[in-house]
């Protein structure tokens, strides 16, 4: 059987009124049926925008829609029932449920209070002023709603590092806490970016706190309590100290299960910085393949002065490959968001070929792309852009081809700038298949299968291109695919 298969169930846009969960429950053995393996579903609590948050706004990790606060009861996907319906929906499918974790900060607190802080310089957050002085901070939260339900813990300006808007004095900016943690100075084992990448936004939280350490290894053992659970998605990898989530996911793993899948989202290009921070978390974790989707991103835009051969240069995929889930958009990098790179739609099916049909890496598909999507917000110029991402049409095929072909050793054939190919040898018990794309015109690859395959017959499961063609008797097979497109060349008795 081929390898695990993750499905991103949201978008930036996904739209307000309660009914993700709902969605999630009623596709649930859909998605298991086609060869979705794993759904990682978007931050579950509380958002300071109440019903209108994403949820990397994070208020109150213990209200999964359960307590009337910030204006509604219901998250921007659903109250707590739903969301228990829709993990429990998944796990009779035999659908793994990913939960997103939000923990570099939290935002809509419920009180202000006096705090003494030092400006920071927002373009090198280590060059931190030597004069302290008095402001007010939003730094205490309470969760009245919840009264204490669930957890008691109070956060307060003790809780956090860091905030960017002051009153009495009003000013916005950067301003580092005065605490008793880090001698005045940042969390180590961050990004470097900007100096020292711990500062994001909203009340930046201490991990260096011990009681907060322990509140959310707390949170990291009741939350599979309530709701299924079978690994995590770290948002915001790269502010957050790397001995934490080391720790974390060590603790999550001894007290909940040993086998929870984790990727943390530490968005960056490098493979050099991408391997130190494996090294500090104990290779525990893995990553999202950054410099695969830009690219994904360059070829799409490049079209045929791309050179195919090279696709996998330089990407985590290619250089640790135990560590990497590919991908070839999300949420981040849609029309209109703050990473946006995407992928032109003609090479989409390309992308997905080539996470899905391979033997190394754990794919992710966006949830656009499998069910398009469509919404309008502000561009940079100011002006209002209508979006429409399409459903690629090929996906559900390729996914399922992944289930059933995708077996058995690999054979690369990157011998053409315009043309790649590459063979899964099947097993004793599971079949294989051979992928073909291109970026230019129709174009041909003879395939040498050996003389098990001899005589036999092969069909594009994905039918774009419509003729059955035969091995000769060596097992030779000469096969095609489409200007601009993707072919996957099965066995015609295993289709």
């Amino acid at each position: 059987m081929s390898g695990r298969t993750l499905l991103q169930f949201f978008h930036w846009y996904t739209p307000d009124g309660g009914k993700l969960w709902s969605e999630v429950a009623e596709k649930a053995q859909a998605l298991a049926d086609m060869g979705v393996t794993d759904v990682w579903l978007p931050p579950a609590y509380k958002g300071a925008s109440g019903a209108a948050s994403i949820g990397y706004d994070t208020y109150d990790l213990f209200d999964l829609g359960e307590f009337d606060q910030k204006g509604s009861v219901g998250t921007k996907y659903g109250d707590r029932a739903g969301l228990e319906r829709a993990t429990q929906s998944l796990s009779d499918a035999g659908v793994g449920v990913i939960h997103d974790v939000v923990f570099n900060h939290k935002m809509g607190a419920d009180e202000k209070e006096r705090v003494h802080v030092r400006r920071a310089n927002p373009n090198n957050r280590d060059e931190i002023e030597e004069e302290a002085f008095e402001a007010s901070a939003y730094t205490r939260f309470t969760f009245p709603g919840r009264a204490g339900r669930h957890s008691q813990f109070v956060w307060d300006m003790k809780c956090f590092s860091g905030v960017d808007h002051l009153e009495d004095p009003d000013e916005n900016g950067v301003f580092r806490l005065v605490n008793e943690y880090g001698d005045g100075e940042w969390n180590a084992e961050v990004d470097e970016e900007m100096g020292n990448f711990d500062y994001l936004m909203g009340s930046d939280v201490e991990f260096r706190n011990n009681a907060v350490y322990e509140e959310l290894k707390y949170w990291g053992r009741w939350l599979p309590e309530q709701v299924r659970c079978n690994g995590f998605r770290l948002d915001a990898a790269k502010h957050i100290p790397a001995w934490f989530f080391r720790d974390w996911v060590g603790h999550v793993r001894e007290t909940v299960d040993r086998d929870l899948f984790v990727v943390a989202e530490y968005w960056h290009p490098d493979m050099e910085v991408l391997g130190r921070y494996l090294g500090l978390v104990d290779q525990q974790l893995m990553l999202f393949d950054v410099a695969l989707h830009h690219r994904f991103h360059d070829a799409s835009k490049a079209g045929g002065d791309f050179d195919l051969r090279t696709i996998f240069d330089g990407t985590l995929v290619a250089t640790i490959p135990d560590h990497a889930v590919t991908l070839v958009a999300n949420h981040d990098t849609q029309p209109l968001q703050a990473m946006e790179a995407s992928v032109e739609p003609w090479f989409k099916p390309l992308a997905y070929a080539l996470i899905l049909m391979r033997e190394q890496g754990v794919p992710c598909i966006f949830y656009p792309d499998l069910y398009g999507a469509r919404y309008s917000d502000t561009g940079d110029d100011g002006e209002t852009h209508e979006v429409e991402m399409p459903t690629i049409e090929c996906l559900p095929k390729l996914i399922e081809a992944r289930k059933r072909f995708a077996n058995g050793p690999q054979t690369d054939l990157f011998d053409d700038p315009h043309c790649i190919a590459f063979i899964r040898h099947g097993t004793a018990d599971a079949p294989g298949s051979v992928t073909i794309l291109t970026n230019g015109g129709e174009a041909r690859k003879q395939i040498d299968l050996g003389p098990d395959h001899a005589g036999s017959g092969f069909r594009d499961y994905l039918g774009h291109c419509e003729e059955e063609i035969f091995t000769d008797d060596a097992g030779k097979l000469d096969v095609r695919v489409n200007g601009g497109s993707v072919s996957v060349w099965v066995r015609s008795d295993a289709v």
